[in-house]
């Protein structure tokens, strides 16, 4: 059965490896799997067929067979358990790892999205600027506690796992702001991650969507 995985089909990150498929992509090329993309349209992500997949009407979506899922956490875990590299075989180093995807996105991305979100929607509001610093405060606090955590380690629990591919694609959303640089432990950790063979892969292979679209 072929996995098939729904991305933009003009990403608003302009190819920077920032929208949420690239998270499933780097997943699938560590776990050596072959995969098809489906690019969406914004319309069509509104459309009926799609919101049968991503009841939000978002992307990615993951279907293999007649398994069909969504939100790229759970995508992410669900290819973790199945194949081979991603999560630890001793069952505490496997819990541990899991617990590090779900701080990713629990408690260091929702405050990096909210600046994202405030610098588009925001930006041109009176309150802007206060709006930022205490949410640029708030951003600073995790990463320091994140910093104290990691220490001179190369990854966050013994070898690379989901948890880092997760926690590395949330800190890349910082990469224009230079907040991650401000934590050097940090910026080379996720320098780590963007050296790994198949995240190379993945990116260049959004990347190339990106490219696609603008040329046509």
């Amino acid at each position: 059965m072929s996995i098939v995985i729904t991305a933009f089909e003009r990403s608003p990150d302009r190819g920077r490896g920032l929208a949420r498929d690239m998270r499933v992509r780097w997943a699938l090329e560590e776990a050596g799997q072959p995969y098809d993309v489906r690019l969406v349209s914004f319309k069509a992500m509104k459309e009926p067929e799609h919101l049968a997949l991503q009841p939000f009407g978002q992307i990615p979506t993951y279907e293999e067979g007649d398994l069909a899922l969504f939100e790229s956490g759970a995508i992410v875990l669900y290819i973790a358990e199945r194949h081979r590299g991603l999560l630890p075989e001793d069952a505490n180093a496997r819990a541990r790892a899991i617990t590090w995807m779900f701080a990713a996105l629990n408690t260091i991305e929702p405050p990096i999205f909210e600046r994202t979100i405030a610098a588009i929607l925001e930006r041109d509001e009176p309150w802007y600027e206060k709006r930022l610093r205490v949410v640029d405060d708030r951003i600073r606090r995790r990463l320091g506690e994140l910093s104290d955590r990691l220490a001179d380690a190369d990854w966050l629990d013994g070898e690379f796992s989901a948890g880092d591919l997760l926690m590395i694609t949330v800190l890349l959303r910082l990469k224009r702001s230079g907040m991650v640089d401000e934590y050097p432990n940090l910026s080379a950790y996720v320098a780590r991650g963007e050296a790994r063979p198949a995240y190379q892969r993945a990116f260049a292979a959004q990347l190339a969507v990106f490219n696609a679209a603008s040329s046509g």
